[in-house]
């Protein structure tokens, strides 16, 4: 008989394997092995057709979630069933935070065993940690459990019970969530600050001084700072929704034409040093990473979303590198500690450690996580390169290192110095740093991927003054200032202020921005959360009818409660029962605003000035003006960031829809218009109106074109897709040039090639059309197929396990099994134990004689037989369009053209 001992993945599963005597079996059960029901299709037959079946909660008996096995999971559940069934003892190490004893619980109501049951819990992988965890065994911890439970039930409760309002007032597919929809207000809010902001311009002077007796390379920079005793307007200084100087300032506001004037009288002055002071600055290092400061520094370090920066962190977790990475604690152990300072001393010189050992206190609010903070696992401290790490792995493994060495370095000593400079009535400031002991900058700098580079970034050099001193005046510049509307939140800002505010949980950061990101809520730009026009109208429902909803006071509350419940300091019951069924509970506000709110009255923003609207349709966000009986309504870009949207762009919008479209000229044949239009994938050209009920012809841009450079060559070109190049010298049959799935092609009868990288399906003929037809199919040489990512190594071979896309879909390969994603699969969020759990499923269909994509791969390999690797099917040339029902009537303008299929 043997001990069986589940993890959470393969991964950790394979490493935890070589710390335990031979007689452990340790397997993996991939996550949680049920939950409440996603669909109608999970319930079970008994309880479908009950009014609180598709919630998933009885609220009628004390909120009894219904628990149900995913068909996913099923086959891990038989596996594990039947391992137990050889066992003596079942070990539970899953996890050791509420989500871990979670999965453990659940395991234990699934499984049922017959055998001693116990828990081992760490916060390291290593030899030693587990051979502690072992002998210090435990039970399940029942109120942690609750309080997940009860998590869990209240995300269900909100989310199952508003959603659904927001499908009937605003448009379908949309959710609303008890975290999601707070950090959605916060990215709006900001946004409204934006929309509301109003620019402010002022100049100032800027001076290149030098002493007498130095020479050019010594010069240093001045700036003017007041005049006659009157401060020189600032930034700082201006109403930022007027963009004028703020009441109660006394400031003194310089144009262009006073700064000239000031430049040209200054010029002609004497300069000289009026003061110099020093301040002697002390910077202690940063406390070791949590998961919300790792996510933020990554995020701004390396441009990693948070989700990227969790799924690298459990992998070097689940390897034994790095300490269990969901901890909102700052504290490191003795041994850690010991072991940094170890490591300082080795690379640095004792001058570098700190006089004593250094501890953090953990500060943040709602902190109750009782695990460590994330630092290298082990006491040997070893940087990346000596572990053998590459890539992004490193760079992140890099950045623990380099944090927690730190806080075990001396303080870094600074001086800073400020000369304040006399000219006429004029004072201009200069202002120096020197670094007199860098400390702990050595190693780690937050911002600075290269510490050393940092040092010399953070020096701003200034020659020796003296009050008194006479100065040279080398340049003598005018400048102009406008003042920024508030930045946009990032990824590292916002989980900044999430945790600031004590909304959520650090561990559930990553999945609420991927949500917000997958819902349509947000787009990013250039690492800016950018909120949509969906988010607003969702955002203003919920703050008029459901303000504690998205109030951050009440959701921090929340948060309190549900700590208090894992400590057992309230009964969660009462607590659902208040929040759901109360007086003033979710339940029947649902039932009140279904009936009170008015859908015509929901609105994404106001535009007044112009009695105009934005409003979100089923095809997406369109403006709508009144305008007598008939209002005016055009559609409105996606990716448009509503503060961009101001009165004067809403009519320009408007007038071009009136307009009608950008007319590119007529065709020679038939006379009729040839229009360049916009539609909701993208700019096509349209001939023609369209006569008895007939749609017009149309045709997509290509990849690469812009709608700048369509000509009406280039219109003519397009429409007359597919194109007959002629006939085949040995079957007299045409040869036809098109574009259709995977990108341009040739193509004769059934015989399919796609164009090379250097061909033009506008330009090409006969002759180059027949070489391509006469080559074999797959014979081009071609680069193989690049990953699109590289998940990790498969925990069994070592190999590679990589993200891949080919012509049916993103799918993951290993060696040479190839295993397609699921429909609604999000791959930015894949998972290398998600992928092996795939990979493991299609290697035991493999001899059933089925491709790769499973049931689909009949298909697909018949239609890739109709042509050459990448080649397309045959394109009518012709672009369709849906009607949008409840959405601005179709124009030339609207978004109604058809999705135009990316090439893979």
């Amino acid at each position: 008989m043997t001990r069986l001992v589940i993890v959470e993945s393969p991964t950790k599963a394979k490493t935890i394997r070589g710390f335990l005597p031979k007689d452990y079996r340790v397997e993996a059960c991939m996550g949680h092995v049920r939950d409440l029901p996603e669909s109608a299709t999970d319930i079970p037959a008994e309880h479908k057709g009950k009014d609180w079946a598709r919630l998933g909660v009885n609220t009628d008996r004390n909120f009894e979630p219904l628990y149900v096995v995913p068909a996913k999971k099923r086959k891990v559940v038989k596996e594990l069933k039947d391992a137990l069934s050889e066992a003596n003892e079942l070990i539970l190490a899953t996890d050791e935070d509420r989500e871990g004893e979670s999965i453990g619980w659940h395991l234990v109501q699934v499984l049922r065993p017959k055998v001693p049951v116990r828990r081992m819990v760490f916060h390291e992988i290593t030899r030693d940690a587990i051979q502690d965890a072992l002998a210090n065994p435990r039970g399940i911890d029942e109120q942690l459990v609750r309080a997940q439970e009860t998590r869990r039930i209240l995300d269900r409760l909100v989310g199952y019970t508003v959603s659904p309002l927001l499908w009937k007032k605003i448009a379908p597919g949309l959710s609303a969530g008890r975290v999601q929809s707070v950090a959605v207000r916060l990215l709006v809010n900001r946004e409204v600050e934006r929309l509301v902001f109003r620019p402010g311009v002022y100049w100032d002077l800027r001076a290149l001084l030098l002493r007498p007796s130095d020479n050019k390379s010594a010069a240093f920079e001045a700036f003017l700072q007041s005049v006659g005793g009157v401060r020189v307007a600032g930034s700082k200084d201006f109403d930022p929704e007027t963009g004028k100087i703020a009441r109660g300032k006394k400031v003194l506001l310089l144009d262009e034409a006073a700064a000239a004037a000031l430049r040209d009288r200054l010029a002609k002055s004497e300069w000289r040093v009026l003061d110099v002071a020093e301040k002697s600055q002390v910077r202690k290092p940063p406390p070791p990473f949590t998961t919300s400061t790792l996510q933020q520094e990554a995020n701004r370090k390396l441009r990693l979303s948070s989700r990227q920066t969790m799924q690298i962190a459990q992998k070097l977790y689940e390897q034994g590198l790095i300490t269990y990475m969901r901890t909102d604690s700052v504290h490191l152990s003795s041994e850690a500690i010991g072991a940094a300072r170890r490591a300082v001393e080795a690379r640095y010189g004792k001058d570098y450690l700190s006089p004593s050992p250094r501890q953090y206190a953990t500060k943040s609010k709602g902190a109750q996580e009782a695990h460590e903070a994330i630092r290298p696992a082990g006491t040997q401290m070893r940087d990346a390169g000596q572990l053998g790490l590459a890539g992004v792995e490193a760079s992140l493994y890099d950045m623990i290192w380099k944090r927690t060495l730190a806080t075990q370095m001396a303080d870094a000593q600074l001086t800073l110095i400020t000369a304040n400079i006399g000219a006429a009535d004029a004072v201009f400031q200069a202002n120096g740093r020197r670094i007199d002991f860098p400390g702990y900058f050595r190693v780690y700098v937050e911002g600075s991927d290269d510490p050393e580079a940092a040092l010399d970034d953070r020096e701003v050099r200034l020659p020796l003054l003296r009050a008194g001193d006479p100065l040279d005046l080398r340049e003598l510049t005018a400048l102009r200032h406008e003042t920024q509307p508030p930045t946009r939140y990032t990824e590292a800002t916002l989980v900044q202020t999430l945790e600031r505010e004590g909304i959520g949980r650090p561990s559930t950061y990553a999945a609420i921005i991927s949500t917000i990101q997958d819902r349509g809520y947000v787009t990013k730009q250039s690492n800016q959360l950018v909120p949509t026009f969906t988010a607003f109208a969702v955002n203003r429902l919920l703050e008029r009818n459901f303000p504690e909803l998205v109030d951050l006071g009440f959701t921090a509350r929340m948060e309190q409660s549900l700590d208090d419940i894992a400590e057992g300091k309230v009964a969660w019951l009462p607590y659902l029962e208040t929040f759901y069924r109360g007086d003033d509970g979710l339940e029947s506000q649902v039932r009140e605003k279904e009936q009170s709110i008015d859908p015509r009255e929901v609105h994404a923003l106001a535009l007044d000035d112009i009695k105009a609207r934005v409003r979100i349709g089923r095809y997406g966000p369109y403006l709508e003006q009144q305008n007598g009986d008939e209002p005016r309504r055009v559609s409105l870009p996606p990716e448009m960031p509503p503060a961009e949207l101001d009165p004067a762009t809403a009519l320009k919008l408007l007038q071009k829809k009136e307009e009608g479209p950008d007319r590119v000229g007529v065709h020679p044949q038939t006379g009729e218009p040839i229009y360049l239009l916009e539609g909701r994938f993208g700019p096509y050209v349209q001939l023609g109106e369209g006569n008895n009920g007939e749609k017009p012809r149309r045709a997509s841009l290509l990849r690469g074109m812009k709608p700048q450079d369509v000509t009406l060559d280039v219109a003519l070109a397009l429409l007359s897709l597919p194109r007959r190049l002629g006939a085949h010298p040995e079957t007299g049959a045409d040869v036809i040039a098109s574009v259709g799935r995977f990108g341009p092609y040739v193509q004769h009868g059934s015989d399919f090639r796609s164009l090379a990288p250097g061909d033009d399906v506008l330009a090409i003929g006969l002759p180059r059309a027949l070489e391509l037809l006469s080559q074999p199919k797959g014979s081009r040489s071609r680069k193989p197929a690049e990953p699109l990512r590289i998940l990790g190594k498969h925990p069994e071979t070592g190999e590679d396990v990589a993200l891949m896309s080919g012509p049916y879909g993103l799918f993951v390969k290993h060696t040479d099994i190839n295993a397609g994603l699921p429909k609604n699969a999000n791959a930015d969020a894949l998972t290398l134990d998600e992928a092996v759990s795939l990979l493991k499923t299609r290697g035991k269909k493999a001899g059933s004689g089925k491709g790769r994509r499973g049931a689909k791969s009949t298909t697909a390999s018949a239609a890739a037989s109709k042509g050459s690797s990448g080649a397309a099917k045959k394109s009518t040339g012709k672009a369709t369009a849906k009607k949008a029902p409840s959405t601005p009537k179709k124009s030339a303008g609207s978004k109604t053209t058809p999705r135009k299929t990316p090439t893979r």
